[in-house]
């Protein structure tokens, strides 16, 4: 079963591939996670709960965790933000997998909403 509009993907920054190495390296020692990488850049893992992300591009983003969105309608959500008072950081762009846009609350936190 799919489940729209629940978070399920925390992606962490980091600064280089040599900390994304490090990172899934410390995550594995620790809780035994295992990695999946896409990319030099990118790796995620599900044996987290919630499946998270590592991704080393953290110069296009703040420095904090990234929570992301599955939602069913992908324009439809983006229309729904910025129609929220929302504001769009990074434009719909794909990805293997699906395609997904970042954006700010009210607050300035900053989220992704995805959909495949």
């Amino acid at each position: 079963m799919t489940r729209f509009n629940h978070i399920d993907l925390v992606e962490f920054p980091a600064e280089s591939t040599e900390q994304l190495q490090a990172a899934k390296e410390f995550f594995g020692q620790i809780f035994g996670w295992k990695f999946q990488d896409w990319s030099d850049h990118y790796a995620d893992t599900a044996d987290s709960g919630v499946s998270s992300g590592l991704i080393a591009d953290a110069g296009e983003r703040a420095r904090m965790p990234l929570a992301v969105v599955h939602v069913d309608d992908l324009e439809a959500a983006y229309e729904k933000v910025t129609g929220a008072g929302g504001t769009i950081v990074k434009e719909i762009f794909s990805f293997p997998g699906g395609r997904r846009f970042h954006f700010r609350d009210p607050a300035g936190n900053e989220l992704a909403a995805w959909s495949e």
